[in-house]
């Protein structure tokens, strides 16, 4: 899954601006965090076709960064996040964002943003695997 992070001044109606933009050409948002740090937003979308959704930012005069995520399955239950963190650390992956993406009973997907991704895939591939 593709991240794309937008950073820039913040101001009133910046989040109206980016969803109306994207909206208009039918680009739907699968999830989003955003926040505010001295004055700069800071907002992380995952959208399915992020090279368009980059592409059309950009002409809209946003500084976009496109990224790999890794999506996990885990089960919902205290413990599960500091598990697989362990294992990033233990191979010495750096763990650069993460955001719970999706939500059910048993089960929650997480969102991972890693310095190594090749190598996060390998370390993770038990929580990976989880569409077959």
């Amino acid at each position: 899954m593709k991240q794309l992070t937008i950073v820039t001044e913040d101001r009133v109606g910046l989040l109206a601006d980016i969803s109306y933009i994207l909206g208009q050409t039918r680009i739907n948002i699968d999830s989003i965090s955003a926040g505010v740090c001295g004055g700069k937003a800071f907002i992380n979308l995952s959208i399915s076709d992020a090279g368009r959704a980059a592409a059309l930012l950009k002409t809209n005069h946003f500084d976009v960064v496109e990224s790999d995520m890794i999506v996990v399955k885990l089960t919902d239950e205290p413990g599960e996040l500091a598990k697989i963190s362990k294992m990033l650390t233990d191979a010495n992956i750096n763990i650069q964002s993460v955001a719970i993406l999706a939500k059910g009973p048993d089960t929650v997907f997480d969102g991972i943003k890693v310095d190594k991704i090749e190598s996060a895939r390998k370390v993770l591939k038990a929580y990976i695997d989880f569409e077959k």
